[in-house]
């Protein structure tokens, strides 16, 4: 995977690249200040940016909305020290795939990347409870939708679900139907996006993504 990296820290930068380099991501080029990225998207092609928040000239939200319009094959995970709901949710819903704080153990930090990418996992540390089950409740989900969604929305498979809650593959199946057509969406992806951005997950680590 050819990743592009924009943060204004140099040592970090040198971090994030050694680790990713280790293992066998092509880091193919880095940007000091948001008014980089675009332009050095359009010349090194990355299937992947990996952005800070804060950077001189253009932060890493209106990075997102600039690398969708012009480059939307291109996956953004947000890599800050930030983890305020706000903005956490803004990240999201300009299209993050994933949301990843610095505090992150460097060993965890390629498994946080790899399933935001794939979209496998949504994991949240230090968002209020009350702000995703007031969202569950507003879009009309019932407990045990709410419940299941949380489980999908941190990596879970429908069989592991099954197998936390004592209940049959298919009754998980049955509720997340109905879940997503709730939510008006079509996928696991979608959902445990939606359930991130709702800050339905709420403490499941140090990965946001």
């Amino acid at each position: 995977m050819r990743v592009l990296i924009a943060d204004d820290h140099p040592v970090l930068l040198a971090g994030v690249r050694r680790i990713l380099e280790d293992a066998g991501f092509d880091v193919v080029g880095e940007a000091h200040s948001g008014p980089e990225v675009l332009p050095l998207a359009g010349r090194v092609d990355p299937d992947l940016a990996i952005l800070d928040l804060r950077m001189p000239g253009l932060d890493g939200l209106d990075c997102i909305d600039r690398l969708h319009q012009r480059y939307p094959h291109v996956k953004v995970v947000i890599l800050s020290m930030n983890g305020e709901l706000e903005q956490v949710q803004a990240a999201f819903q300009r299209g993050a795939c994933g949301y990843v704080l610095k505090s992150i153990d460097p060993r965890g930090l390629v498994s946080a990347i790899r399933q935001a990418v794939d979209g496998t996992a949504f994991h949240a540390r230090g968002l209020p409870a009350l702000a995703g089950d007031t969202a569950s409740r507003c879009a009309g989900l019932t407990d045990r939708e709410g419940e299941i969604l949380k489980l999908l929305a941190r990596g879970l498979s429908n069989a592991e679900i099954a197998r936390e809650l004592w209940v049959t593959e298919p009754t998980v199946k049955f509720h997340l139907t109905r879940t997503y057509r709730k939510l008006g969406v079509t996928s696991r992806t979608a959902a445990a996006r939606w359930a991130f951005a709702k800050g339905l997950v709420s403490d499941a680590g140090e990965v946001l993504a």
